[in-house]
């Protein structure tokens, strides 16, 4: 035993080390919730007006940018499952803009199916976790993403069909710029939020496995249900629980998480939700 080893393992000096340990992850903690909430507020759609700015947005990055859609003439970008869906926004402060927008896609029954088991069902492998073995009412899908162009960081992720997007750092402060990363990061606490205080249990999602890995950094850890397939680019089946998610949460996101949840679930009473 290294005298090194010896000594942190003495009951004062570990007991020292733990209270160091414990006051870096506050300080994380705070960081992390401070930076997001100082710029960042998340919105629940509430009204029509809230729900065609995450439909303009949608139109902005899938029509205009990654021309996965078709252009519309309304400049708005929507499809058949918006009307069994709960759209949630990310505001910047500073500018009263908002930056990007996700939904949570629910079922009443089994006519209305999620996208991934209408466009996707064969990629999903692991037959244990399908939405068809789960009670309707408790099953959501998380999609349309959407991060607009001016709050995303190129030299982060360069590559087809993700963010392209440059800040300028003439409109923007070095600080802002550190919380643009955790938009998408707020959008997915969003959208948990959403289905935990609105009786999901089963949440789906298809995404690139480079962001599942990066989510995972995090403490965010899907399960992937199948092998990629070619849809919007090579994208996987994942799921995850409220189990799952909360888990492996660090410290400094899980105070973001109780930050987003409070707005979210006050917004969410406004609809009759929770």
């Amino acid at each position: 035993m290294s005298w090194n080893k010896g000594l942190l393992e003495t009951p004062i000096i570990g007991n020292i080390t733990k209270k160091i340990v414990s006051a870096k992850a506050s300080r994380e903690a705070h960081s992390i919730s401070d930076h997001f909430t100082q710029f960042l507020q998340p919105h629940v759609a509430v009204d029509q007006a809230l729900k065609e700015e995450a439909f303009k947005i949608r139109h902005n990055v899938y029509c205009e940018e990654l021309a996965f859609e078709e252009v519309r003439e309304n400049g708005q970008e929507t499809d058949e499952f918006d009307k069994q869906s709960i759209f949630s926004l990310i505001k910047h402060k500073p500018s009263e803009t908002f930056t990007s927008c996700v939904r949570l896609v629910t079922s009443s029954g089994p006519d209305e199916l999620l996208p991934i088991e209408k466009y996707c069902i064969d990629s999903i492998t692991n037959q244990d976790l399908s939405p068809k073995r789960f009670n309707r009412a408790e099953i959501a899908e998380i999609s349309r993403l959407a991060v607009k162009s001016d709050f995303r960081r190129r030299k982060a992720d360069n590559y087809k069909g993700s963010s392209t997007g440059v800040i300028s750092e003439i409109s923007y402060s070095e600080t802002e710029l550190r919380c643009f990363p955790f938009i998408a990061i707020g959008l997915y606490m969003a959208a948990a939020t959403m289905s935990m205080n609105t009786g999901i249990r089963h949440v789906y999602v298809m995404m690139e496995p480079r962001l599942a890995r990066s989510m995972k950094f995090i403490g965010i850890t899907f399960q992937q249900l199948g092998e990629p397939v070619d849809y919007h680019g090579l994208r996987a089946p994942y799921y995850i629980n409220p189990e799952m998610f909360m888990k492996n949460l660090s410290p400094g996101f899980k105070s973001l998480y109780k930050t987003i949840e409070k707005d979210i679930c006050t917004q969410l009473n406004q609809l009759g939700l929770t």
